[in-house]
């Protein structure tokens, strides 16, 4: 930062003014005139119990939008976007926990030339996850917001501007990562983690909205997709993410050595059973497959990384019961580690 003087000048030897410094010498009207001028906006990013977004509608722009707004002046952003969620839902909250800050550059497109748009440094905020209740307390304005409602994750590009739904995107990733607020230039992260680099919620994820029974599937029912939690020394579970599309899939039970089998279980969808087990892998072999890369995630976020209906929950209840007897750790949210193609052994 260049220093600061009230006066530009010096004073010579003699005591008489000498000429001015040529140097990084600025006045404070100097210094302030050189500094960028930029707007501030808040959003709030709300998911319901399936993972999908809160979107609205408003009445002077055809595409949607995150609850959310400008930044008053002399309000902090988290305030403003607790006086936004207010006058916009009627939703009374607070907003603590930043998902991501955006820069967003003069020359975006599509800005008026008559609005003059200097930039602008966007706050996007963790509304977390609404329940039914909340969701059906929400009370809209006589004017400005026309309508909410909750959209998968890929649908965002179709329904928001490009780089709102890049942000929200970005945002939601972050989310799911746990390891802190993301730093993004035009709502693309300038540190990806493995979600952002493998884009994945870019696709529909896979429904699987059956119910769940912690049971031997019946002998009647045709058995569909088996898959396996398995379970690396430190907690986390292996989970498979497609190349082309960004869909997140449990593997099969036999993706690599493994101890201690247990049976979860099985979720009904489809006429058929799905069943389900936890082992602990003792390696994982070279990969055999180039179309999905490989993953550490906890089992939470595998949950969040797919759409299974409220069976998801009991579902995730029966893996961490089965952790607890494979004697392995309840591991903290980072963000998922991809497994190198050579494998590894633990």
């Amino acid at each position: 930062m260049p220093q600061l003087t009230d006066e530009a000048v010096t004073e010579d030897a003699g005591g008489g003014p000498a000429a001015p410094d040529p140097g990084t010498w600025m006045t404070p009207e100097e210094y302030g005139a050189s500094r960028a001028s930029l707007w501030t906006g808040a959003v709030v990013l709300v998911t319901d119990a399936d993972g999908r977004v809160l979107v609205q509608s408003v009445d002077y722009r055809p595409d949607r939008l995150l609850p959310g707004g400008a930044v008053d002046a002399g309000e902090a952003p988290a305030a403003a976007a607790a006086r936004e969620m207010y006058e916009e839902l009627g939703i009374e909250g607070r907003y603590p926990r930043g998902l991501a800050v955006d820069w967003i550059p003069a020359d975006t497109p599509g800005m008026p030339p008559g609005m003059r748009f200097p930039g602008e440094i966007l706050h996007v905020f963790d509304g977390g996850t609404w329940t039914r209740e909340r969701i059906a307390s929400v009370r809209l304005p006589a004017q400005e917001i026309t309508g909410i409602h909750f959209a998968e994750p890929a649908e965002l590009p179709a329904l928001m501007d490009a780089g709102d739904a890049r942000r929200a995107l970005a945002a939601l990733r972050a989310r799911i990562n746990g390891g802190g607020t993301a730093l993004l230039e035009d709502g693309r992260p300038t540190t990806p983690t493995a979600l952002d680099r493998l884009c994945v919620l870019r696709s529909p994820r896979d429904p699987l909205h059956g119910t769940w029974h912690t049971a031997a599937p019946p002998a009647h029912l045709p058995l569909r997709e088996a898959a396996g939690w398995l379970f690396a020394p430190d907690g986390r579970v292996l989970l498979l993410i497609s190349h082309a599309t960004g869909r997140a899939h449990l593997p099969s039970p036999a993706a690599g050595p493994a101890a201690g089998a247990i049976p979860l279980g099985y979720r009904y969808a489809g006429q058929g059973a799905h069943p389900r087990t936890a082992a602990r892998l003792t390696a994982l072999p070279a990969g055999r497959d180039p179309a999905y890369a490989r993953l550490l995630a906890t089992p939470e976020q595998v949950r969040e990384l797919s759409d299974w209906g409220p069976a998801g929950h009991e579902e995730l209840a029966a893996v961490h019961a089965a952790r607890g007897r494979l004697s392995l750790p309840a591991p903290p949210r980072t963000p998922p580690t991809e497994l190198p193609p050579e494998g590894c052994r633990w």
